[in-house]
């Protein structure tokens, strides 16, 4: 066999081998990255369903979910992205170890899709569990992006809650760590009245501003707290539209270089006073 011949053989055997390595490794343009569905919105909607919440509470917050995605507002933001599609999976958790995915992920693109969303949503049972995990929660939601079959421009997740985290890592420090990975968390705090009766050891009539400095965070991040239970529906309506179309509230997006003006422990602190009176 000639050089040249010798030559031309390594050649192409090297060629070769860099093509199956490339395709083994999942790398752009192979079959593994191509089976994934681009979507405008890759969305977690993470519900507290501690036992803090009443069931009046819970069954309002469930069908606020589910009116808003049949609401037209909804829809036309859907279908006015860049692809016209989004992906939503919804979560119920409380403690550190209480987190349930009770709607896998689902693509919704256009009306009929986000009505069968509303339909899935109306016919799973709410659960009722114990503590309150903010940090479980994130991090849990956060690992569902994984391998999830979608490519999103943004991955968000909205996280909602009546209380401060009491358990598990603390939420702060889980808040960074999702951020880093490129998500960015929304809150949807529900700030207890102090004129609807005596406030319980749990509650922690400045949810907002926890929610602000310890919860949210990444690219365009907002909290919109809901302070009665008539605002339910509203909230969660216009909470989906401005996550979907990408709109921010800068009024309520804490900057990077704001001090947190509550600690972001104040939760675990008031389990350790009722646990041990401290």
């Amino acid at each position: 066999m000639s050089m040249r011949s010798r030559g031309r053989i390594e050649t192409i055997l090297a060629a070769a081998t860099l093509f199956f390595a490339a395709v083994l490794s999942g790398s752009p343009g192979s079959a593994q990255s191509s089976e994934e569905t681009v979507v405008d919105l890759e969305l977690v909607i993470a519900v507290d369903v501690s036992l803090s919440m009443d069931l009046d509470e819970q069954t309002l917050q469930r069908e606020g979910y589910v009116r808003a995605f049949l609401d037209p507002q909804v829809i036309n933001a859907i279908e006015q992205g860049l692809h016209g599609k989004i992906a939503v999976a919804y979560v119920e958790w409380a403690g550190a170890i209480s987190q349930y995915l009770s709607i896998d992920w689902v693509l919704i693109d256009g009306k009929t899709a986000a009505t069968e969303m509303s339909a899935l949503l109306a016919e799973a049972p709410i659960a009722r569990l114990r503590r309150t995990s903010i940090s479980g929660a994130l991090t849990y939601s956060s690992g569902l992006f994984e391998n999830n079959g979608f490519r999103g421009l943004r991955r968000v997740i909205d996280v909602s809650g009546d209380g401060p985290n009491n358990q598990g890592g603390r939420v702060d420090i889980a808040r960074d760590a999702v951020v880093d990975q490129g998500i960015t968390i929304n809150g949807l705090p529900f700030v207890p009245d102090p004129t609807g009766g005596p406030l319980s050891l749990f509650d922690l009539p400045q949810l907002d501003i926890y929610y602000e400095d310890c919860v949210i965070g990444g690219p365009g991040a907002f909290s919109l707290p809901v302070r009665s239970a008539q605002e339910f529906a509203e909230a969660i309506r216009n909470k989906l539209v401005l996550e979907i179309a990408g709109i921010a509230r800068p009024r309520l997006i804490r900057t990077a270089v704001s001090a947190p003006r509550i600690s972001c422990v104040i939760g675990e602190q008031q389990w350790d006073m009722f646990m041990n009176g401290n």
